[in-house]
């Protein structure tokens, strides 16, 4: 027979990957279009860089070489819906240049 307090235990530990994602989504996550390892134009960023990426010796290596990998890779096609990079766009590429990735790996359109 288990108690509440193990109840209440095991609900934290299993929900806190959960609050986690969350907690990452509002926190600037890169789109690295995981469902499309190659594709062929790229989808405008949501998020501006949030403190994973940004947050210096408390920034995520992970996230961070996914980023610079994905842009390293796909970064000079051209957007899907035909239009011109947003704000978010520019801050993404501005940072992945600013982390040391080539500028001539990402689009120059402003």
């Amino acid at each position: 027979m288990t108690t509440r307090p193990a109840h209440l235990l095991c609900l934290a530990l299993l929900a806190a990957p959960l609050l986690t994602a969350c907690a990452t989504g509002r926190d600037g996550s890169f789109d690295a279009q995981p469902g499309t390892p190659s594709p062929s134009c790229l989808q405008h960023q949501s998020t501006l860089p949030g403190t994973r990426y940004t947050g210096g010796d408390k920034s995520d290596p992970a996230a961070v070489l996914q980023m610079m990998h994905f842009y390293t890779a796909n970064g000079t096609k051209a957007f899907c819906d035909g239009k011109p990079p947003t704000d978010a766009d520019r801050r993404w590429t501005e940072l992945y240049t600013q982390l040391g990735g080539d500028a001539q790996h990402v689009a120059t359109a402003k």
